[in-house]
């Protein structure tokens, strides 16, 4: 990837709303040139879609955890299949170290955030968990 492909995907993931315009001119391109690397980047599947931001003050309604899991190598299949299926964990990922996966894990409320964590705690496959309730973001890119 060229170097000014990683400063428009930098610029996007900041904005993915900002006009072409304004990005050709922070890239000092033109203007169908950005488009046409928008374009490429998509059809390349290097950009897969586009989401959205919360305002911080929706975001500060929203409890954040993060479990680590240790799970049966032959299980893991199964577990990821299964968090999936759960809509309050947002991600997954296959770690290194003492645990073997880590889940983030969103609600609205506290109840639903321990019934979240109840079920990734009985999941097949996972042998214990570690949580960790998300206080507070101090930066996020």
């Amino acid at each position: 990837m060229r170097d000014t492909d990683s400063r428009l995907i930098a610029l996007l993931k900041a904005n993915a709303r900002e006009p072409v315009a304004s990005l050709a001119r922070k890239l000092d391109l033109a203007r169908s040139t950005v488009q046409e690397r928008i374009a490429r980047l998509e059809r390349e599947g290097v950009i897969k879609g586009y989401t959205l931001l919360l305002s911080e003050e929706a975001e500060s309604k929203r409890l954040r955890a993060v479990v680590m899991m240790a799970a049966d190598p032959k299980q893991a299949d199964r577990v990821s299949a299964e968090l999936k299926r759960m809509p309050e964990v947002r991600a997954l990922s296959a770690v290194s170290g003492a645990h073997d996966m880590m889940a983030i894990v969103e609600t609205d409320t506290a109840a639903r955030m321990d019934a979240a964590l109840d079920r990734i705690g009985k999941a097949t496959g996972v042998a214990r968990t570690l949580s960790s309730i998300i206080l507070s973001e101090k930066f996020s890119r």
